[in-house]
């Protein structure tokens, strides 16, 4: 394995990094994002949790004199900020990621999920999983983007990945470790290839396909956070049967997506507002049969 071939240059994607990614199953982009643009993402993060953006189940009140740390070391993360922060949606557009997922996807993608992580101190991190396991597509183009809004280091609980893209989804087993917030995890270890740590510095993205297997460990810094703006896409030719883990009714397509480049072979169908934003839990527990 070449992990030259794994960062993407200031001049964009080559020939070489979309091989890489079709073996490898992720690309890292370093420093693709401006601090004037981590600076506006770091403030509308921390608008959102104080509840500046509309009030969400769960969302606490928050104290005269509390800080803006103060407030985030209280949450683990909320999925769909998109659909209460116009700064969180503006970030799907934004020109340089476009351009890479229409060189590893296709020239019509469309965005299905946002995710904002503020993992402070002590927090717990996530168990190794394929995102496919939980957003069905038909033709495996779902691909995570994971903007670093603070530097990701070991110590703070970067994002781990086997290099790879196994053909299935894995079976997963009880988690037994005080690492990861989950119940359960896929057994890694028959894997040919190693776990690989990604650490990057804030305005850093990483890609990687719905298939490929990524964790994180724990936060054991004192007083470093590692928030992360996490957005998922697909291909816009496939169709997505997804129920958010039975939440919402069971589909064949659904349409609660945004468009983000190219053209929509399913524009007839229209659009939908089926989720909403909420609160991750500190223990997440998904239980699902495939």
């Amino acid at each position: 394995m070449n992990n030259e071939h794994a960062f993407i240059a200031a001049a964009g994607i080559s020939r070489e990094n979309i091989s890489f990614y079709a073996d490898n199953g992720y690309l890292v982009a370093p420093s693709l994002l401006q601090p004037e643009e981590i600076a506006a993402l770091k403030k509308e993060t921390a608008a959102i949790f104080r509840g500046e953006r509309g009030q969400l189940e769960g969302l606490l009140d928050v104290e005269a004199g509390m800080t803006d740390e103060d407030v985030l070391r209280k949450y683990v993360a909320i999925h769909f900020p998109h659909k209460i922060s116009p700064v969180i949606y503006h970030y799907l557009f934004h020109e340089k990621i476009v351009k890479t997922l229409q060189s590893i996807i296709s020239s019509n993608v469309k965005c299905m999920q946002s995710m904002l992580f503020v993992k402070g101190p002590g927090k717990a991190g996530q168990s190794w999983h394929q995102d496919e396991y939980y957003i069905p597509t038909r033709d495996r183009s779902l691909t995570g983007v994971w903007i670093a809004i603070d530097d990701a280091t070991i110590e703070n609980g970067c994002l781990w990945i086997i290099p790879g893209r196994p053909g299935y989804i894995m079976s997963r087993v009880p988690n037994n470790s005080d690492e990861y917030a989950d119940v359960d995890t896929v057994d890694v270890s028959g894997c040919p290839e190693q776990p690989v740590p990604v650490e990057v510095k804030s305005g850093s993205v990483v890609f990687f396909n719905g298939y490929t297997l990524h964790s994180s460990l724990r936060n054991k810094t004192t007083g470093c956070f590692r928030s992360a703006l996490v957005n998922h896409y697909m291909s816009a030719e496939s169709m997505l049967p997804w129920d958010q883990d039975g939440k919402l009714p069971p589909t064949e397509d659904l349409r609660d997506i945004v468009m983000i480049s190219g053209e929509d072979p399913y524009t007839w169908k229209g659009t939908v507002d089926a989720n909403k934003p909420y609160l991750r839990p500190e223990v997440l527990r998904i239980i699902k049969s495939i």
